[in-house]
């Protein structure tokens, strides 16, 4: 899978290519009710599922507070229960401990993501155990043995994660793997025998190597170049599972034998799978396949690979999956694109079900929210681009609605057929969305994918451009009010569209984007070195000759093109766009005399964790896009809207 340098927080049913009047001819409802962002940003955003030793309860993230915390929930529901508050740093909940009610957390300092792995002891007293200064800690899982855990830290050399055994007696660790080749760990066997590894070639292959720990060896598993990830090794450490798309347009689950080193595909579909997850004793193994950017589920059982039958929730799907540590719960997440994922409890034995949580705002009535479409339109050059439309309940012929182009992160990202917040109450505002999967947007195939390559700020650009297009020959959309929006790569696209195709669309907001190509591939943090090399394959090398490309994809040295009103927002902490990139993008349009709003957050990083910041910024994104699109266009004035800073 390409590597996703600037993934935008942020995983239908298959629609054939339609027309424009097939679109058009939908059942005109009544104006739906409208709700304020407060509402809106009043429902749960939740995550996680981890069972306690005895299955009596079940550990999740949540923002109810205002900022996320992790909250414990009883197995077959009832009042959540706070396990950490604090009202500043967002802190994640990662799991129980196996044996014991100690809870382990992550948190790193308002989006900075230099993340220290926590440990919530019985006494209330929260520990940091990797209290490393400046170096990043990730678990990486369970020991076999219940008796210890797994995690990486760079803090041995900034650019490489080694990884550790941490005892969870007394939180003493010992390196277990020295990684002095930048290779990305993946699995350990139980036994502690095997390490699989990764090394990307380019964003859109990756290397799998097997390290045996005792002999010291290195194989590689791939013979060719292509897509690999690991997923898990047996139960009785005799095999690793592994995704890969070598020989195949989409990638399938494979087999290897480490004794004989035999492989073998497992499973294939039309789609990608994107990975899969044995439970903890090897009975189960759950399967994710990407079926036009909507999660589909499978559950085996492992010995036989038959599957199990699994509740029915109607319109809604489940679209992820996690199993108590005895195999007799399981934890699902059940949503659509018209309504936000509930967490729902099965016990497999007594096939019992039990919803847990009521995330959407009880003020919200689901009908009044859309369900998204796919949709598929041919772009300049015949490429055929799968694209997700959401269009307001009353647009019609005779009531035509201003439109969005909504661009995903990346590059290689994927918009995809979730409950988005921001995009549904832009909706519920009156504005149709286009969200656009342009040349180079996962889920698609690897030819699909490799396509934006070093075609970045051009191809790509025409792509959604042509979505534009799309969005114009509609009845029901207003062909003088279509405007672009997007989030860290889409912010880019966003802007690039404002700077190089300055008349095809009347607003643009840009939400933490890239506009100076050769800073950000310059000062990529250390701990991406693994695919620093990949990154410059696909984009380009800013300390070569491409460097004179990368110039002039760059929107910040053509802001003399821009002449369409422009909203930018941006964290401050962000350490993937750094907020030089965002200051200098406005002030060089508002020397344009070019309306410009720009809100700085303070105590943000890539992507916003706090809901009083997501209430400010898609409140004043509406504002904003009601001002300038759905309003007509205002004249320019010398006079421009000054930074506005929150947190």
């Amino acid at each position: 899978m390409k590597t996703s340098i600037l993934g935008f927080i942020a995983i239908s049913l298959l629609i054939s290519c339609k027309d424009n009047s097939t679109i058009a001819q939908k059942e005109i409802k009544p104006s739906p009710q409208q709700y304020t962002i407060n509402q809106f940003m009043d429902s749960e955003s939740i995550w996680g599922r981890s069972f306690s030793a005895e299955n009596s309860s079940v550990l999740v993230t949540s923002n109810r507070s205002g900022i996320y915390n992790a909250y414990t929930i009883p197995v077959r529901g009832g009042d959540m229960t706070p396990v950490t508050q604090s009202d500043s740093t967002s802190m994640f909940a990662l799991s129980f401990f196996p044996e014991d009610n100690r809870i382990l957390l992550s948190a790193d300092n308002n989006g900075n993501e230099i993340n220290h792995i926590y440990v919530k002891e019985p006494n209330g007293v929260i520990k940091d155990i990797t209290p490393f200064e400046g170096a990043k800690s990730s678990f990486y899982g369970w020991a076999k043995d219940k008796k210890h855990l797994y995690y990486g830290s760079n803090k041995r050399d900034p650019k490489f994660f080694d990884v550790y055994k941490l005892a969870i007696e007394d939180y003493t660790s010992t390196m277990i793997y020295q990684n002095n080749d930048g290779l990305d760990l993946s699995e350990i066997s139980d036994d502690e025998n095997f390490i699989a590894l990764s090394k990307p070639l380019n964003t859109n292959d990756t290397d799998l190597f097997l390290y045996n720990v005792e002999t010291k060896e290195m194989t590689k598993i791939n013979d060719n170049n292509s897509a690999n990830a690991a997923q898990g090794f047996s139960k009785d450490n005799s095999t690793l599972y592994y995704t890969t798309d070598d020989g195949s347009e989409h990638a399938y689950l494979a087999s290897y034998n480490l004794n004989s080193k035999e492989k073998k595909p497992l499973i294939e579909k039309s789609w990608d799978i994107m990975g899969s997850v044995l439970t903890t004793e090897g009975t189960y193994m759950v399967v994710y396949t990407n079926e036009d950017g909507k999660n589909t589920i499978d559950v085996f059982e492992t010995e036989t690979m038959t599957p199990i039958t699994l509740p029915d929730f109607g319109n809604n799907s489940i679209t992820n999956v996690g199993f108590s540590r005895d195999e007799t719960w399981m934890g699902m997440y059940v949503g659509g694109s018209n309504t936000p994922s509930n967490l729902y409890t099965y016990n497999l034995e007594a096939t019992e079900l039990n919803k847990l949580t009521n995330v959407l705002n009880d003020d919200i009535n689901v009908e009044d929210m859309v369900t998204a479409k796919v949709i598929r339109y041919k772009s300049f050059d015949g490429t055929v681009i799968p694209a997700i439309y959401y269009l307001p309940h009353n647009a019609s012929k005779e009531h035509k609605v201003p439109a969005l182009v909504w661009v995903h992160g990346g590059p290689g990202g994927q918009s995809r057929q979730n409950f988005n917040p921001l995009i549904q109450y832009l909706v519920n505002h009156g504005y149709a969305i286009l969200a656009v999967n342009n040349r180079g947007s996962s889920g698609y195939g690897k030819t699909f994918y490799k396509m934006d390559d070093k075609n970045h700020g051009e191809k790509d650009l025409q792509d959604c451009v042509e979505g534009r297009n799309w969005l114009a020959g509609l009845p029901e959309i207003d062909p003088d009010k279509i405007g672009i929006i997007g989030g860290s790569y889409g912010g880019y696209m966003t802007m690039a569209a404002l700077t190089y195709t300055p008349e095809e669309f009347e607003v643009g907001v840009n939400i933490f984007g890239v506009t100076n190509w050769l800073r950000t591939l310059k000062s990529i943090p250390p701990y991406w070195e693994s695919f620093r090399e990949a990154l410059y394959l696909e984009l380009g090398d800013p300390f070569s000759a491409d460097s004179v490309r990368l110039k002039r994809i760059s929107p910040l040295f053509h802001t003399e093109n821009v002449t369409k009103p422009l909203m930018v927002l941006q964290g401050a902490k962000d350490p993937r766009v750094l907020q030089m990139e965002s200051d200098e993008i406005v002030a060089g349009v508002r020397k344009n005399n070019v309306p410009v709003e720009y809100v700085l957050f303070e105590d943000e990083g890539h992507g916003f964790m706090k809901k009083e910041n997501e209430i400010e910024a898609y409140g004043g994104i509406l504002k904003f896009l009601d001002q300038y699109l759905k309003n007509g266009k205002p004249p320019i004035t010398k006079e421009t809207p000054e930074t506005e800073i929150k947190g």
